[in-house]
């Protein structure tokens, strides 16, 4: 598969087939997302999958701010996956000095690169994927027991979608490139 087809053809999925995602397959998945850039290398990201229905149910009825469609797709999913960051290493100096004026958002970044990533390579084993980002972190830490010196980044749903997806209209390069001579 070409990199352009898998970004152009790559959907928010939210309906999925009954079939399991192996863990197998989602270890395949991260082994290669681990390549994704980081700020100086830090590789902060971490991956939790969620396989369990009950506490996938207990995200999806306690944590998701009520967000109706979130609910639903984690539901349906037969995979989530909650990608963390550790805390005070993305965008800092080893003093605990900021090295960027985006302060705290350059974790943000990092997870950000790293969740497409992810979403990608999902794509090319045939999985589709829904990052979610309405979710109460405090809650989500609760359930999945995750220590304070990592944030939740973003929800993933994922698995063999249902049906294709059609692409929605696209802004052109003319709408969102300025170029400076």
């Amino acid at each position: 598969m070409e990199l352009v087809n898998a970004v152009k053809e790559r959907r928010s999925i939210r309906r999925f087939s009954d079939k399991s995602v192996s863990p197998e397959l989602i270890s395949k998945i991260v082994s290669n997302a681990v390549y994704a850039p980081s700020w100086k290398n830090t590789q902060t990201t971490r991956y939790i999958a969620i396989e369990n229905s009950l506490i996938k149910n207990q995200i999806a009825d306690d944590a998701v701010c009520g967000f109706e469609f979130n609910s639903n797709t984690i539901k349906n999913a037969p995979a989530l996956i909650a990608v963390t960051t550790r805390n005070l290493r993305s965008g800092y100096e080893r003093d605990g000095s900021f090295s960027t004026s985006k302060g705290t958002h350059w974790q943000s970044f990092d997870a950000g690169i790293a969740t497409q990533t992810f979403c990608l390579l999902a794509y090319e084993k045939g999985l589709g994927t829904c990052i979610m980002g309405i979710y109460d972190e405090k809650k989500v830490k609760q359930i999945l027991n995750i220590s304070d010196d990592y944030s939740v980044s973003a929800l993933i749903a994922i698995g063999f979608p249902a049906s294709p997806v059609e692409v929605p209209k696209r802004k052109t390069a003319d709408d969102v490139l300025s170029v400076i001579e």
